[in-house]
């Protein structure tokens, strides 16, 4: 089986690229506390906008969808689901709850990631929630069109028990022991758990609920308030990416987990930015037809009613039709096709 060594963390050296974005992170850290501190109540209106999102996109990754409706109704608790996807979803969300209000007593123990995965398939007629594989898996590429592409064979299912266990303790030394950078160790810790691939089933979304709980338990409580899932559905293809990139040669123990590394680091600086631009609108009076069109500033090429939805989701859908239907007649936008082919562009 793989050994896991995170000591040897303390004598790797990084290229420019990620000494940069750890600077960038650990500076978006202290004056998002600042921010904290001066508009709690504010902020708060993000957090339950940031769990929505998070929990669309962990499970749109892997092809788990429903209307937005019904994902509202999901999260707010207002209806029950109605198929294995719907199910799997209110589980999601039961989980992402708990990281929220309790990351501080999760500890990073395999037991604690076995309850994890209980709770994320509780709604669910599986049986597997809660155990380990026990069947050989893979990494696979989905793409939209269905078809999947085999990015990594995992170990063995009788090899991942004592791995995660392995695992868990490693990651504990690195933070406590070894004095890792958490901005080091969790990317390192994540991009292992997924070439272990623990599970017959959920391995994608539970590796996005665990980066969120090991940022909250390191002080970066950036997925409270930014989604990190939807920053990683947008950018899915990158995450495929550098996650074959690094898992190459990773059973002989020779890969090089640098792409993840750079991908996560990335990840977080683009939340942390989006985080500041929407504290900066906090308290403001500002319009919704002006919030529309500072989103519209930010997209190239064609956009759809969706994107700025997307962008703006402190405004409702009626605000951002008549935004975009006032944007268009005072010609700084144009309106193309009809019905859910319709699309805007800058003129």
């Amino acid at each position: 089986m793989r050994n896991f060594d995170y000591s040897l963390l303390r004598a790797r050296t990084f290229d420019r690229e990620v000494i940069n974005y750890i600077g960038l992170i650990h500076e978006f850290k202290g004056r998002q506390q600042l921010y904290l501190e001066q508009k709690p109540r504010e902020l708060e209106t993000l957090v339950e906008i940031a769990k929505i999102q998070s929990t669309e996109s962990s499970n749109a990754i892997e092809g788990i969808t429903t209307t937005k409706a019904r994902l509202k109704s999901l999260m707010a608790d207002k209806t029950t689901p109605r198929d294995r996807g719907e199910k799997e979803i209110k589980g999601y969300r039961h989980v992402l709850n708990v990281i929220h209000e309790n990351f501080d007593y999760v500890p990073i123990r395999k037991n604690y990631i076995l309850q994890l995965h209980k709770m994320l398939f509780q709604f669910t007629e599986e049986r597997f929630g809660g155990s380990f594989k026990d069947t050989p898996n893979e990494i696979d590429m989905v793409y939209p069109d269905g078809r999947t592409v085999l990015l990594f064979k995992p170990l063995e299912p009788f090899e991942t028990p004592e791995a995660v266990e392995k695992l868990c303790e490693e990651y504990d030394k690195a933070i406590n022991k070894y004095g890792i950078d958490p901005l080091i160790a969790i990317p390192v810790f994540i991009h292992d758990f997924l070439c272990i691939h623990p599970f017959n089933d959920g391995n994608g979304r539970m590796s996005r609920l665990l980066t969120t709980l090991l940022l909250y338990k390191s002080g970066f409580v950036i997925g409270r308030y930014i989604s990190l899932e939807k920053k990683i559905e947008i950018t899915k293809d990158e995450y495929y990416v550098a996650l074959q990139e690094s898992s190459q040669n990773w059973h002989e123990e020779k890969n090089d987990d640098t792409a993840f590394i750079k991908y996560i680091l990335g990840t977080i600086v683009a939340a942390y930015r989006d985080f500041e631009e929407r504290v900066n609108m906090l308290g403001k009076k500002v319009s919704a037809r002006d919030m529309v069109e500072k989103a519209i500033r930010s997209k190239i090429g064609k956009f759809t009613k969706n994107d700025i939805m997307e962008l703006c989701p402190e405004i409702g859908r009626g605000s951002v039709e008549n935004s975009l239907k006032a944007l268009c007649e005072e010609g700084i936008i144009k309106k193309e096709g009809q019905g859910r082919a319709t699309f805007y562009y800058t003129i």
